[in-house]
């Protein structure tokens, strides 16, 4: 019977970029509280809502850079724009006219990942995040309202004049309206690799406020990050989105799960950055770390079942690691080290794994019956305490069986009855299976099988009477045995 360990399979975390680098070994954790002025800005929504000054200032800090002179040039393409000869008077001419504007002096070219509104300004690259921001915050600085709206894979604007809303592309310079500019459509399709979804179907929408399209600068450099592997600078802006959007409430993570909307919640999304990071030093065999940080930021950021998961996967690896090493005692240490960290049930499935494979490896060495009665006591002992299933502890115990009966008949010439009757005592004990009565099978007909050998070694010598008493000894205790009985035919020939 050839019995292996039951080893729970080490577990892997599912990271929605993939894990592309290791980090430093030198562990510095990142930031888990809010910037201030994450909270300050929430704080500033809450109590009067933004202007466009205040836009501006947020979509920069977003940018990660909130200069004094990235703030002067959006307020001189206000200016600029107002201070136009032919700036429009009416509503829809005058947002049309912005995103002309837009596109003829400050935009130069369409970038996927160029999200930043700082960026923007020092080469003219942009990606829809960022050229919608700054859209909406020129349109908010010249009398027109907006709000923002987002699909499965695009986010774009829509202006609010004299009861209508009308969509806004902002990464193309025809974008006014597109629903109703053919022309328009069929180059957009081509530039940007997007399919534009009309504004009469809402079935692929979502509006969102203003705050929220920002908050997608955030978002978008976290995805930056993590696409290069960097999950340690994640998640600060992480952090940083959920309060700029949810403020002090964003601590309040357990339960809060992304709702499948177009716009997840950014707390969710928060818990998926601290688990992805967590997950890393799983990559590089630092369960350790993984560990101090899931204590650390679920003790600010709880979600029970999440967090659950990274340490069950951190300990189950790091003593599934060990076992292969045959480091069993190392393996124990760790997981008893860590078991007010787990719950009972995964602590209770870690610990079958380490009793299976202790006990495996005594019934390994057993050489004697004394050892193999000590080993199946064990097995019994487990089995009741509840360590082990009953499949199992039955699979052990068969295998500590086997074992010992093949320790009693190692000697020259082979004990097989020492064999034979350990194993009938063990069935008439513990009850006979498929393996036992095999083995049982197999070690008589290896008696059989001597008495045979015996007496043809006493017929080939002469010795024909003791060759008789040996065949007769045989047939008495199998008298079924088709080689004796061959046996018993050559001897009555010679008669």
């Amino acid at each position: 019977m050839n019995l292996k360990p039951s080893i729970t399979r080490a577990l892997i975390f599912v990271i929605f970029l993939g894990l592309t680098a290791e980090i430093h070994c030198q562990t510095a954790f990142p930031r888990l509280e809010p910037d201030s002025k994450a909270l300050d800005y929430y704080r500033l929504g809450q109590r009067s809502g933004y202007s466009w000054t205040e836009l501006a200032e947020i979509s920069l800090w977003a940018s990660g850079n909130s200069a004094p002179s990235n703030i002067e040039r959006i307020r001189a393409a206000v200016t600029a724009i107002n201070n136009s000869a032919n700036f429009p008077s009416g509503g829809r001419d005058r947002a049309e006219f912005i995103l002309t504007y837009m596109h003829n002096n400050i935009l130069r070219s369409y970038s996927l990942y160029q999200t930043k509104v700082d960026v923007l300004f020092t080469n003219g690259n942009y990606n829809c995040v960022s050229s919608a921001v700054l859209y909406m915050i020129l349109c908010e600085a010249l009398g027109v309202n907006t709000s923002g709206v987002i699909t499965r894979e695009h986010v774009f604007v829509m202006v609010h004049i004299d009861g209508q809303n009308i969509d806004v592309e902002t990464t193309n310079r025809f974008g006014f309206d597109p629903g109703n500019k053919r022309e328009f459509h069929d180059q957009f399709t081509g530039v940007t690799g997007f399919t534009y979804v009309p504004a009469q179907n809402y079935r692929d929408r979502q509006v969102i406020t203003k705050i929220e399209v920002i908050s997608l600068i955030l978002n978008n450099r976290v995805a930056d990050f993590e696409r290069a592997g960097n999950y340690r600078d994640a998640v600060p802006l992480a952090v940083d989105r959920a309060a700029l959007l949810f403020g002090p409430s964003l601590a309040v993570t357990s339960g809060v799960v992304s709702s499948g909307s177009l716009f997840a919640d950014s707390r969710a999304d928060l818990l998926d950055r601290l688990i992805n990071y967590g997950a890393v030093f799983l990559r590089s065999n630092r369960e350790d770390d993984s560990l101090r940080w899931a204590v650390l930021a679920s003790s600010i950021y709880p979600a029970n079942n999440r967090w659950q998961e990274l340490i069950m996967a951190a300990v189950n690896n790091r003593t599934a690691r060990l076992l292969r090493e045959n480091k069993l005692q190392d393996a124990r240490g760790f997981l008893d080290s860590n078991r007010t960290l787990l719950t009972d049930a995964d602590y209770l499935q870690l610990d079958a794994v380490l009793i299976d494979t202790e006990l495996l490896q005594r019934a390994n060495r057993i050489s004697s019956a004394e050892e193999g009665d000590a080993v199946i006591l064990s097995i019994e002992q487990t089995r009741a305490a509840g360590r082990l299933s009953e499949r199992r502890a039955g699979e052990l115990q068969t295998y500590a069986i086997q074992k010992t009966a093949a320790a009693l008949c190692t000697t020259t010439p082979r004990n097989w009855r020492d064999a034979i009757h350990y194993l009938e005592t063990s069935i008439s004990r513990f009850g006979g299976n498929v393996e036992l009565e095999q083995a049982l099978r197999t070690y008589r007909n290896n008696l059989a099988t001597d008495y045979h050998n015996r007496f043809a070694a006493e017929w080939n010598r002469g010795n024909n009477a003791e060759a008789a008493r040996i065949l007769n000894e045989g047939l008495t205790e199998f008298p079924n045995d088709r080689q004796l009985l061959a046996d018993r035919r050559i001897v009555d020939r010679q008669r």
